[in-house]
């Protein structure tokens, strides 16, 4: 209901039509605009602003599994972010991919109907080269894979696609089954082009090279848990409480990062002239006797202190104080 105008506002509004200073046919129009609101029938917006909020925390999640399983592979620096969630139609997606390009097919049990992963060639290949002792380069264009590049590619895909379970274990128990991986968008009809689907665009960066991870979900399949969704919207923000059994998952999958660990024998300087005039047999004194313990360093903290020795015929220290103090927020 609108506000109640007094008389002394009605009189100075007809004061006002009459003289010129407000014009009518204006003011209806003003007011037909504010009703109209423009809707695509062809584009119906199958998700509310909370489940679209919900996914975009589950898929944040998605992003920090990611990152951890490929930091793991490809022993490199990761990032990867949700970059969009939009509602589009199924042959709107299609059409925007390249041909080739990577497409994984997968079933949510226990919900029906399949849902498509797409990694972008530009990922694709970056993953390929830096698995095959490559510094991480892509392909200069985009080509078929070679039957070598695509078994790689399909075993990555399939343990990618089941960081969804865990993604999705907070609102609903799905498990996550690898069905196919295609080359041609073509040849990907998983619903009717007009259908609507939810597009997940994830950026994924190894190193410097950037590519993409597009994750397409039709509105059919989801259908059954959108209620779901909305209720985890709900309670997403309250505090949550870790599980020993969750801290303990933690721990097993740190424990499996590799660290760079140093033992420093000590340092020296010299002049220039000196260092040109070496030959074989000089020796260079350190600055660390013989008598004090070896720092062992953990990255680039100081973790503890150690003897030199053999262990066979091989070099080797034996730790014989762990170092408390500094570093500690590394690990």
């Amino acid at each position: 209901m609108g506000d109640v105008l007094s008389q002394a506002e009605i009189d100075a509004l007809l004061n006002a039509l009459s003289d010129g200073q407000v014009d009518a046919e204006e003011m209806k129009t003003t007011k037909t605009q504010k009703r109209i609101r423009v809707y695509d029938f062809k584009r119906p917006n199958k998700f509310s602003k909370d489940q679209i909020h919900s996914l975009q925390n589950i898929y944040e999640n998605f992003c920090r599994g990611l990152t951890t399983y490929f930091s793991g592979h490809l022993h490199s620096v990761i990032e990867s972010k949700v970059l969009s969630i939009e509602q589009i139609t199924y042959d709107e997606f299609i059409r925007s991919l390249p041909n080739p390009t990577v497409l994984g097919l997968f079933s949510l049990n226990p919900l029906e109907g399949t849902v498509l992963l797409e990694m972008s060639p530009t990922l694709a290949f970056t993953v390929v080269d830096r698995l095959l002792g490559g510094q991480g380069q892509g392909a200069e264009k985009n080509r078929d894979l070679t039957e070598i590049e695509r078994t790689i590619v399909e075993h990555r895909l399939t343990q990618i696609i089941d960081l969804t379970e865990e993604a999705w274990a907070e609102v609903y128990e799905l498990k996550p089954q690898f069905m196919a991986m295609e080359i041609n968008p073509q040849f990907t009809q998983i619903v009717a082009p007009n259908e609507m689907i939810l597009l997940v665009t994830l950026e994924v960066r190894i190193g410097e090279a950037v590519g993409m991870i597009n994750i397409c979900m039709p509105y059919l399949v989801l259908e059954p848990i959108l209620d779901k969704l909305s209720t985890f919207f709900l309670f997403s923000t309250q505090a949550k409480i870790t599980s020993p059994e969750q801290v303990e998952a933690i721990r097993r999958k740190i424990e499996w990062a590799k660290v760079d660990m140093v033992a420093f024998l000590g340092h020296s300087e010299i002049l220039v002239r000196d260092l040109l005039d070496l030959a074989k047999g000089d020796v260079i004194p350190l600055n660390q006797s013989v008598n004090d313990p070896l720092p062992i360093y953990v990255g680039e903290f100081m973790k503890f202190k150690s003897v030199p020795g053999l262990n066979g015929e091989h070099l080797a220290v034996q730790l014989t104080e762990i170092v408390k103090e500094g570093g500690e927020q590394d690990g």
